[in-house]
């Protein structure tokens, strides 16, 4: 395999591990914020927005890696 090819192959890998990630965060961020709400509805409004801050701030997160690993994959050198 080449060297380009498993640049690419590697940025991918990256930018799937990143989502997923991501995704995940997110995911438990979720959960955890429904079981406080849950627990005390009167607090259901900031604890709304601390959630969307939070995701917001791990979408940040992957997003920044997803351009990381876009960015690598350019600067492969042409062979």
């Amino acid at each position: 395999m080449s060297d380009i090819a498993l640049a690419f192959l590697s940025a991918g890998f990256g930018a799937g591990i990143a989502v997923i990630g991501g995704a995940y965060g997110i995911g438990r961020l979720a959960s955890a914020a429904m079981q406080g709400i849950a627990r005390q509805p009167e607090a259901a409004g900031d604890i709304r927005g601390a959630m969307i801050i939070t995701a917001a701030m791990i979408e940040g997160v992957a997003l920044l890696a997803l351009v990381i690993c876009f960015l690598l994959s350019l600067k492969t050198p042409a062979v």
